[in-house]
């Protein structure tokens, strides 16, 4: 027969039965029971849980905190956290203002007359013909000048090259999209867009927003997701035309240019292995959106299949592809020249 268990002293102890627990605790309650659990409904709770509702209201209060009950209310972290995991809140929380670096990205900023607020100039910079130009044409346009030390200037840059100065550039103010083709609509030729399908750098972004201006074009529409915006750079790379250029953020391309075949815009996708050639479009005088994809995928499946039209521009067998930008102002040039003969 098996002794009973003793205790440090050698004494015998009584042991409850295998598988019981002492002074057991109750049922554990659901996750949706438990106010201090993140799937807590605040519905249908038992007794028990009412009471420690009520009682964590009370601490609460007396701490002058939120209560960990229920969902959690507007502002508080739990709902910023969840605002954020389904892409809700203003553009303005979600971007904040970017610092532009480098002696030359900064001075050909401040030419191209690039919405800014402030100059950052470091401590001891080595003064030369660029740095003399940015802080005069800062002056000029009545943008706060700050002198900081290297290490803040550091700090603010993200640890990038800055060689002693930097531009603070305010988030891009997007048109919204509905008011894009309105404006477009105003026009007394045709209106033309450019889309843009998954083109992810900014200085693309900003080189097809300069040929766009150059040729006529109405505005630019880019997805939210997956895509360059305007950042500092595709503003630098414009060359002042995104100041001239509406250009919209859009969450659904594919929805975006159905609703542009709506309003009876003709949509052409740039498509290396098109069999109709760009020069063969004779649709180019109508309404018309030219939707350009990226350098390496090029138009994704379904918003190839959105286009009324796919067309290729013609070259050299000896070369694969062109550069984004470049695409849309090949297909834009000829865009204009059809226009400017119809004209």
């Amino acid at each position: 027969m098996a002794g009973k268990a003793r205790g440090r002293s050698g004494k015998p102890v009584d042991t409850p039965p295998k598988g019981r627990r002492r002074g057991g605790k109750g049922r554990t309650l659901p996750a949706e029971e438990r106010p201090w659990h993140k799937a807590y409904s605040g519905e249908d709770v038992p007794r028990g849980t009412a009471r420690k509702q009520e009682r964590e209201r009370r601490a609460a209060a007396e701490k002058g905190r939120p209560p960990k009950v229920g969902r959690p209310g507007p502002g508080s972290k739990a709902a910023r956290a969840a605002e954020r995991r389904s892409g809700a809140g203003s553009r303005a929380s979600q971007e904040g203002p970017e610092l532009l670096v480098g002696r030359n990205p900064v001075v050909e900023a401040l030419r191209a007359r690039i919405p800014a607020t402030a100059l950052y100039v470091a401590y001891g910079i080595d003064i030369d013909d660029r740095v003399n130009e940015s802080v005069r044409t800062a002056s000029d346009r009545g943008l706060a000048i700050l002198e900081v030390s290297r290490s803040e200037l550091d700090r603010l840059s993200g640890g990038a090259l800055h060689q002693g100065i930097g531009l603070q550039v305010p988030p891009y103010s997007y048109l919204p999209f509905e008011d894009l083709l309105a404006a477009a609509s105003e026009h007394p030729e045709p209106p033309l867009l450019v889309a843009l399908d998954g083109v992810t750098d900014p200085r693309n972004l900003g080189a097809v927003i300069r040929s766009a201006a150059a040729f006529g074009a109405h505005g630019v529409f880019v997805p939210k997701r997956r895509a360059a915006g305007m950042t500092a750079t595709a503003w630098r790379t414009s060359a002042g035309a995104a100041a001239r250029l509406p250009v919209s953020r859009v969450t659904n391309l594919t929805r975006a240019l159905k609703a542009c075949q709506q309003e009876g815009y003709v949509v052409v996708g740039l498509d290396a292995d098109a069999p109709t050639g760009l020069y063969d479009l004779e649709v180019a005088v109508a309404p018309l959106v030219v939707v350009v994809g990226s350098e390496g995928r090029g138009l994704s499946r379904l918003v190839g299949s959105t286009c009324d039209f796919r067309v290729a521009i013609p070259m050299s067998s000896e070369v694969e592809s062109l550069n984004a930008s470049v695409a849309a102002a090949v297909a834009l040039a000829e865009v204009a020249r059809r226009r400017s003969i119809e004209s």
